[in-house]
């Protein structure tokens, strides 16, 4: 496994900050400088925590150079900040029909990949639909298959509601996708070992990097459950592997109202554990 393990010299202080902070010890001082442990190179997990850790920006892994990174401390939020976001994300539900640009999305996504996994695991794979015509044909096939399953009488018990959304539907009304130019479906391949935790953090990360961008998002567990009353494979139609655990759909795009202020949700349960 070549690594592609660089200290710069002129830069490294041995001061051994990416021997410490290696899960798995696979850097050791040799002699004067850090060097792979050829003997645990293959429990590298590529977290690259010690390209992150170096603080001059002497190490170089996986061919990623400590330049092309965001530098720490400074180019994080404030805490205020961040209680904002957090306090002023809104489920959006009137979206203005212009796509966003496909450089954006593509920001979006490429960021929300560093998001937390269990075990390391990189095998989250981002299902988009960018552009309107594509998003217009889903649409329709969805709202398709649901009026089938309606005549036909399939629904299952608990999911009638859907009789309500077709007829809507049919008045100009569209419940379902809200009228959003674009659609993610996060999933991830079931031999993993925390399917269900990875595609919810990527999708949280993505729903709250939308909002600090003014992107309006909406969870929507109304697709998934309509994909189960309608026959043609819906995930497929989406190129979705089929061995993978599929999550919730995040419909998005710019959105059609400002909210001007946070909600006030303060009331929290709080279970203080103090056993000393």
């Amino acid at each position: 496994m070549d690594l592609q393990f660089t200290i710069d010299l002129d830069l490294c202080i041995q001061c051994g900050a990416c021997i410490d902070d290696c899960p798995f010890h696979i850097i050791e001082m040799s002699p004067d400088y850090p060097a792979l442990n050829p003997t645990r190179i293959h429990h590298c997990i590529q977290c690259q925590h010690c390209l992150a850790v170096c603080p001059t920006g002497a190490l170089s892994i996986l061919g990623f150079k400590p330049e092309n990174s965001l530098p720490l401390p400074e180019s994080l939020p404030s805490a205020q900040q961040m209680a904002a976001l957090i306090r002023g994300r809104r489920s959006m539900r009137r979206f203005l029909p212009d796509p966003l640009d496909a450089s954006v999305i593509d920001h979006l996504l490429r960021t929300v990949a560093n998001a937390p996994t269990g075990k390391n695991n990189r095998q989250c794979l981002f299902t988009v639909i960018e552009d309107s015509a594509t998003m217009e044909i889903f649409r329709r096939e969805t709202m398709e298959g649901l009026r089938t399953a309606v005549i036909e009488k399939r629904l299952s018990e608990g999911q009638g509601y859907f009789r309500h959304v077709v007829t809507a539907w049919d008045q100009g009304r569209d419940i379902i996708f809200r009228n959003a130019p674009h659609l993610l479906m996060v999933s991830v391949p079931s031999t993993v070992t925390t399917p269900d935790a990875d595609m919810l953090i990527a999708m949280s990360y993505f729903e709250l990097l939308a909002a600090s961008m003014g992107i309006g998002t909406l969870w929507n567990a109304m697709i998934r459950w309509a994909f189960s009353e309608i026959s043609t494979d819906m995930y497929q139609r989406l190129g979705i592997p089929e061995d993978h655990v599929k999550g919730y759909v995040i419909l998005f795009g710019k959105p059609a109202v400002q909210y001007h202020r946070t909600v006030q949700r303060d009331e929290v349960q709080i279970n203080r554990v103090r056993l000393a």
